[in-house]
This record gives structure tokens, sequence and C-alpha cells, in this order.
């Protein structure tokens, strides 16, 4: 039997341009439905090498899912009676004392910078315009938050959902995986199978190990400025842990955040200021050298300048749902594109015929 050719390059880029629109189309039209489902999803890839490592161990799947959902349920609880209280706390007295430190701020500039601060100064009205309407956006953010029924009601979905859909998804991995390959085109499934071992790669290299920097790094932080006597210490160390996976973002903000409250609580004893500022210092050295070489790797093949591109572009777009999906999109953008530079390397295209197809030749010399 005559053996079928290869779909056309051109027809191959129609149909995989058309799942790109169907993706990005329930993307847009689906967002806040698929949220819970894509953390949930994000959570059980998370977990599921811990799951294959119990399986090894000689569990089954069920009851290794199990161990693992009890687990990240006990730790859950203990978080929510141990530390989201305080972060509670401290956010809503931060917010509460905005007003007063940036009232301190214009005392501190009237001081030094008398002529810049008279009562009618364009920055005394602004300092003071911002101190209340943070405080005034903070408040409110916080009423809506839990006050809003439609809040609260999609909050305990979210709540309940993401568990569930975390479980049923780690018990059945393996399974989806196999299901999935054996739908692949058999002519491709060589490509697409080695294209997705890079991608997951990439992703268990940025996500996995990611978090764990991200967890490490606000534990450090929080632990070393409530020790240090900062107010707001916890949650300071909470916000620069948590956005510590956008490049240079996490260290900026917490280390603006902890030295501007330093300042303010402080003032007159520069060696506590010292000592915070110390901390942001001592903790980046230990992120670029010991913490993200070890849990992240050197070589993860995400650009940190794409990796913000991405978050902002799939931020605006998509809201919180594109967010999710920006570091996934990401990585499988830039191992699909390596692989087509690869391609193209080569091909006769790029390397002449003389070259012929493997790179392992070498060129002819004139005559």
């Amino acid at each position: 039997m005559e053996q079928a050719m290869a779909l056309p390059m051109r027809e191959q880029a129609t149909y995989w341009g058309i799942v790109a629109l169907v993706f990005l189309a329930v993307l847009w039209s689906l967002g806040q439905v698929l949220a819970p489902f894509l953390v949930g999803g994000a959570i059980a890839y998370f977990l599921d090498p811990v799951a294959d490592r119990l399986q090894r161990l000689g569990l089954s799947r069920v009851l290794a899912t199990t161990l693992i959902s009890l687990t990240v349920l006990l730790i859950t609880v203990l978080l929510v009676l141990a530390v989201i209280p305080s972060l509670a706390k401290q956010l809503g007295d931060l917010i509460d004392a905005t007003p007063q430190i940036f009232r301190r701020l214009q005392a501190f500039l009237t001081e030094r910078f008398p002529d810049l601060l008279d009562e009618n100064s364009v920055v005394r009205r602004s300092l003071v315009s911002i101190g209340d309407n943070l405080r005034t956006w903070g408040t409110e953010a916080a009423k809506t938050l839990f006050t809003s029924a439609l809040g609260v009601l999609n909050a305990l979905l979210f709540l309940v959902v993401v568990p569930v859909v975390t479980f049923y998804l780690l018990l059945d991995w393996d399974r989806m995986i196999a299901r999935i390959d054996a739908l692949l085109p058999r002519e491709h499934a060589p490509v697409v199978r080695d294209l997705a071992g890079r991608i997951d790669r990439v992703l268990a290299a940025f996500v996995r190990g990611q978090l764990s920097v991200c967890v490490v790094l606000g534990v450090f932080y929080a632990a070393s400025l409530m020790l240090a006597g900062l107010d707001f210490g916890l949650i300071v160390g909470a916000i620069a842990g948590a956005i510590t996976f956008i490049p240079y973002v996490g260290a900026l903000v917490g280390g603006a955040l902890a030295i501007g409250l330093a300042l303010f609580q402080f003032w007159g004893d520069p060696v506590s200021i010292g000592i915070i500022a110390g901390i942001f210092v001592l903790g980046q050295f230990l992120e670029g050298n010991v913490i993200t070489p070890r849990l992240v790797g050197n070589s993860v093949g995400l650009h940190p300048v794409w990796l913000l591109f991405a978050l902002s572009a799939f931020g605006s777009a998509f809201g919180f749902v594109g967010m999710l999906v920006a570091v996934p999109v990401t990585a499988a953008f830039g191992v699909l594109t390596r692989w087509g530079i690869e391609q193209y390397q080569n091909s006769v295209l790029y390397r002449g015929r003389e070259y012929g197809l493997s790179i392992t030749d070498t060129p002819k010399d004139p005559e």
C-alpha cells in the first residue's frame, strides 16, 4: 500500500493557527470560569512528581494522592490559623497608618525644605491627598472583598472547586497524559513528544523551582524583618516573597517598602535602618547565588524580559487567568522558537546546497 503523504506545511500551519485562535477565544470568553480549574491544574502539575515518588515507594496512586491531599490540607489549616490572621491584622494596620506615614514624610520635607512645602504648595497637597486616598482605597477594597455577596460566593466557590479539581487531576494525571499521547498524529508523535518534554522541563524548572524560591524567600524576609523589629514585617515579607517570581519586581517592591517603613519607624537610628536594608541585600545574594541555582537552575529558558512582557500582555488582555497561562505559554513559545531555529539552521536554506543537510558536513573548497 502506498504511504500517505504528509500534510503540506501551509495546511499544518493553518490547523495549528486555528487551535491557537480557539485557545485565545476560550480564554477570553470563559476566563473567570476557568480560573479555579487552571489553579487546580497548576497545583496538580506541581505535586505530580511527589505522587510519582510515593508510587515508586510502593503506594498506590489513590493512596499517594490521598496522603498528599491530607498533608496539603493540614498545612493550609495551620496557615489559616497561625499566619493569615496576623497578615490580615498587619494589612489593616498598614492601611490605617498610611496617612500618618505621609504626614511624617510631609513634616520631614517641611523641616528640610521649607520653601518647597508651604501651605499652598502642590507637593504638600499631593502628599496629603495620596495618604488619604490610599487609606480610603484600601478600606474600600477590604470592605468590598469581605462584604460583597458575589465576592464571598466566588471566593467560597474557588476554595471548594480548586481542591476537588486538584485531587482528581492528580489522581488521573498519568492516565490523562497517556490518553493525550494516544491522540497525537502518528506521523508527528515523536516530534510532539520531544517538544512536550522540553516544555515540561522548562516549566518544571521554573514553576516548581520558582514557587519554592518564593516560599523560601518569603519566610526569610518575614522572619528576618520581624526579628529586626520592623512594624508590618510579616506583610512586607509575604509581599516580597509572593512576587519574587516576577524578575526584579519582588526585590524592588519589597525592599523599597521595607526601607521606606524603616525610615519612618527608625528615623535617627541608622543601625536599624541599615539592618533592614542589609536583610534585602542578603536575600538577593542568597537568591542569586544559592537558592535559585539550587531550586530553579541556571538554564531555565525563560528570559526575564520575555517573562515580564508575557505577564503584562496576558494580564492586560485576559486578567488574572491571563497571568496564570502567561508562564506556560511563554515556555512553550520559547521551546518552539528554539526548535524552529534548529530546523532552520539544519536546512538547505540556511546552510546552502553544497553543505548538505547534516551539521557535521564540512564545506567543500571551491575549485
